[in-house]
């Protein structure tokens, strides 16, 4: 690293000690540098001239100084069960930097080895899961939904074992918080009210200082209102862009409302409200249309974890904020969609019914609402193609600009607000697995491009139009699984 503009703590290694464990990364071989994060580097505080001088600390045989890995504990509900064997059963949280703008970052290495939370697994990941999570969690930053961010990534020799042979490789994730409503679960449910106490005070001194003067009950009503909210806001955001998660255990739910752990996620194609882009989830709990009620369901167990050590009344109305935040989130997102700037209270009716439209007719998401964005330019053309039946676009068309007559804006100015609402470019998983495909063949530069135009999801990028074309049969609903 050059010119450091950062200070560095460890303030995760201020709770008790049953939090974690202190565990040294299982080092990787013959690891090379596969992408390095200039921008979110900057923003951190930092630059290096050398990029390869990180392969070591991405394989897991350098430590900077200040780095004391941990693996962090912690349980919670997955597909609904209680499991309390959870943990950082590959990950490793090194240290923590503050950069010049006052934002903290945790830096978590994914793929680092075995942790006493393991589970009979290998903690290694694979290039894969590795690029798939690289990509996502950039594409969302630049969608503008909270995520956690991927500084760089290595690839290594070391076969892995999968449903096949696979290729070793280790992510840099960062993030201003790794703690996950399972932490509390966790301290509910094994340490006491004590740890509970313990916990929260940590997280709102770190991330909600600005509670930390009201008084006790105060202040912890008062966070939890605000973790709900930003829990429901992000889902909401989910939903306007198409994004499907895929496994929203509590343990994978950040307590600072970011999108946290890429594993099966989707980005919609053709929209499919009941679509299940994770194949191990046989019943459909994670699907696209049930998001909204399983942030719920996981802000309900971290409410019964705070209950030993919260008022119940307050607690219940801190639950209650969670259908409002949602409903007033998803309606400004989708009326920002349709280029609505003048509420009518029609509007939601509209809303779901063009969900309803384009269920039946399968119509691609990302597509039709950017051709909404340019309907006045360049006509309905591109809006009706997308439809076996043009008579169901046009009746919903003549409805839409009916609707439109109410708003005072010029054609221009909506559409413009709305191609920058509506992406252009959004990573369907063919394009992630074309890139995958060239990465284990040792070419990285599809990566790189992929990644340049991602950086830009809502810019026209003339000489990018293959990146925005709909997918090919094959590349539409594409098997994902949990295995990493």
């Amino acid at each position: 690293m050059n010119d450091q503009g950062f200070r560095i703590e460890h303030r995760y290694l201020e709770l008790p000690d049953s939090f974690y464990t202190r565990v040294q990364p299982t080092p990787l071989s013959s690891a090379r540098l596969v992408t390095f994060n200039h921008e979110l580097a900057n923003q951190m505080g930092f630059h290096t001239n050398d990029t390869a001088q990180w392969a070591g600390v991405g394989a897991g045989k350098e430590l900077l100084e200040g780095m004391d890995p941990v693996a962090m504990k912690y349980t919670g509900h997955q597909f609904g069960v209680y499991n309390p064997e959870l943990g950082d059963g590959r990950g490793l949280l090194l240290w923590e930097t503050i950069g010049p703008d006052g934002k903290r970052w945790d830096w978590h290495l994914k793929g680092a080895g075995t942790t006493p939370y393991s589970r009979f697994g290998d903690g290694r990941a694979v290039l894969r899961s590795t690029i798939r999570e690289y990509l996502c969690s950039e594409a969302m930053y630049h969608l503008g939904i909270p995520t956690t961010r991927a500084l760089f990534m290595v690839s290594a020799r070391d076969p892995v074992r999968r449903e096949s042979i696979e290729t070793a490789a280790a992510l840099m994730r960062v993030a201003q918080s790794h703690i996950r409503f399972g932490h509390f679960e966790f301290a509910a449910h094994h340490e006491g009210p004590e740890a509970v106490t313990t916990l929260i005070e940590h997280v709102i001194a770190l991330h909600y200082p600005h509670l930390i003067e009201l008084p006790d009950d105060e202040r912890r009503s008062r966070w939890f209102e605000e973790v709900v909210e930003a829990t429901a806001r992000l889902i909401a955001d989910w939903q306007a862009v198409g994004f499907c998660h895929g496994v929203m255990n509590s343990d994978n739910m950040s307590i600072i409302g970011d999108t946290f752990d890429y594993g099966p996620y989707a980005f919609l194609d053709d929209f499919d409200a009941g679509y299940i882009c994770n194949h191990t989830d046989q019943g459909g709990r994670y699907a696209y249309n049930r998001q909204p009620q399983v942030g719920f369901t996981n802000c309900q167990y971290l409410a019964n974890a705070l209950l030993p050590v919260m008022d119940e009344d307050a607690v219940r109305r801190g639950l209650r904020r969670y259908e409002t935040a949602y409903n007033e989130r998803f309606l400004q997102n989708m009326r920002d969609k349709l280029g609505i700037a003048e509420p009518d209270d029609s509007d939601l009716g509209l809303i779901m019914d063009t969900f309803s439209m384009l269920h039946e007719h399968r119509v691609d998401y990302t597509l039709f609402f950017r051709g909404l964005s340019n309907l006045y330019n360049r006509g309905h053309g591109p809006v009706r193609d997308l439809f076996v039946d043009r008579s169901v676009a046009d009746n919903w068309l003549a409805r839409y600009e009916q609707r439109l007559q109410q708003e005072s804006r010029a054609h221009d100015e909506r559409e413009y607000a709305m191609r920058r609402v509506n992406p252009k470019y959004i990573l369907r998983n063919y394009l992630a697995q074309q890139v995958i495909q060239e990465a284990q063949n040792g070419d990285y530069q599809p990566l790189e491009e992929l990644l340049s135009v991602l950086k830009h999801p809502f810019d026209e990028q003339p000489n990018a139009e293959a990146f925005a074309a709909p997918p090919p049969d094959w590349g539409k609903h594409l098997n994902i699984s949990c295995s990493s």
